[in-house]
């Protein structure tokens, strides 16, 4: 039980403090919570965790954060916010002293925090024994220091698919098209589709990325400089561009929430997203299938998924008894059984290779399918730059989408806007 591994993992501070005690944790469980609480030590406050899960997740994560506050005897909550908007709000809360204990989101947010010194350096912090527990790939380094502890590898796009409208994925871009075509339909005759063969989020380059790298280009290379004037950027542009106005198999606008619409409503037959939405799809009642995103039959190359971890990273303003509260509650959050119950939920690979034995994860095709399709894609850079690429790439990627700007113009425009915001980064 996941409530009885507090108990062990509450030795920290200065003074026992026993909090109210799970009624599920039977009597011996509660004599060693009772003797080892000194997980509440005095004036550390309410524990705040700052995310960007989906509603599933967050479901988790309440539990979690209620178990460990039971047991420890300190009130524990969370907040949401999109990405963009949480990289914003805890930057301007932690440059002024204050903040969430726990931050959580991608592994790139690790760049721009490391390099303004608003996350704190982990690995003199935490047990050896505890960070052995994890992949390589589940912790997250830079410059030397570790900043993130993940408890999921991933976070990548794959293809997911209806069944009950696409028997079979298509393995390349061409079937892809094919299909989309056939089941792209006006179904009343009022001049508007109905029905989509494909959808995915247009207002995010991260979707856009895949088919960048399946048509050979990248978003920087290895000394984080941007690589957007290419060939291969004006490809995949120009696919993009066909894919909605000569084959017209995706919705005129589409953001996020529109696209996980459509597919819910059985109106989009295939979607590009990520594992953070497989468990809504499935508690809909979806018959749902995961596949590889098609290789690029221009290229030969299969499309490439930027690959991260999702973690927990440690306010750099915390000191004293709060920070030691809140190491065991990041080993807590990132333990062996934390991790079994977002995987068995939301089918996420962990980053915890024991939990990978568990004979029920093993067993499971949908997290064997997104461990492949981390096998074709690329990591995900965690230099601060990236952000200045996804800033230059999304209003052009829309523009392509929008029909407003050619392949070529947006590739160049993306390349000099990424240069240009990295230079007066680097101010």
């Amino acid at each position: 039980m996941i409530a009885e591994k507090v108990a062990t993992s509450c030795r920290v501070v200065e003074r026992s403090n026993a909090g109210p005690i799970p009624p599920r944790m039977g009597a011996l469980v509660a004599m060693v919570v009772m003797a080892l609480m000194a997980c509440s030590p005095q004036g550390t406050g309410d524990l705040v965790v700052w995310n960007t899960m989906r509603p599933e997740g967050r479901a988790i994560l309440d539990s979690l954060l209620t178990e460990f506050g039971a047991a420890c005897g300190v009130r524990c909550s969370q907040i949401y916010y999109e990405p963009e908007e949480l990289r914003s709000n805890y930057q301007i809360a932690s440059l002024g002293g204050s903040g969430p204990d726990l931050v959580y989101g991608p592994g790139d947010q690790v760049g721009p925090f490391s390099e303004m010194e608003l996350v704190a350096t982990l690995e003199s912090l935490l047990p050896p024994q505890f960070l052995e527990g994890f992949t390589p790939e589940g912790l997250v380094w830079r410059k030397g220091h570790l900043y993130q502890i993940s408890d999921q590898i991933g976070n990548h796009l794959h293809l997911v698919y209806n069944r009950a409208l696409v028997p079979e994925p298509p393995q390349d871009t061409d079937t892809m098209i094919e299909i989309a075509r056939r089941l792209t339909r006006d179904e009343d005759g009022d001049g508007r589709m109905d029905y989509y063969g494909l959808a995915w989020n247009f207002e995010e380059p991260f979707f856009f990325v895949p088919f960048l790298g399946g048509f050979g280009g990248w978003v920087m290379d290895e000394a984080a400089r941007p690589t957007l004037d290419t060939p291969a950027t004006v490809d995949a542009f120009q696919f993009m561009y066909d894919l909605k106005f000569t084959h017209r198999v995706l919705p005129p606008e589409s953001d996020y929430d529109t696209a996980d619409a459509l597919f819910k409503e059985g109106r989009a037959a295939m979607i590009i997203n990520g594992p953070w939405s497989w468990a809504s799809y499935l508690n809909k009642g979806i018959d749902m299938g995961l596949a590889l995103i098609p290789k690029v039959n221009a290229t030969g190359l299969w499309a490439t998924p930027m690959v991260s971890t999702l973690g927990y990273s440690v306010n750099v303003n915390l000191r004293g008894p709060r920070l030691q509260l809140v190491l065991q509650l990041l080993q807590y959050l990132t333990s062996d059984d934390a991790q079994r119950a977002y995987a068995r939920t939301m089918r996420t690979i962990p980053s915890r290779p024991a939990v990978l034995e568990d004979p029920v994860l093993a067993a499971d095709a949908l997290i064997g399918m997104s461990a492949a399709q981390a096998k074709v894609g690329r990591p995900m850079p965690v230099d601060p730059e990236l952000r200045a690429v996804w800033d230059a790439l999304r209003p052009n990627y829309q523009s392509v989408l929008n029909g407003t700007k050619s392949p070529a113009q947006a590739a160049r425009d993306s390349q000099a806007d990424a240069l240009k915001a990295i230079a007066e980064m680097n101010q």
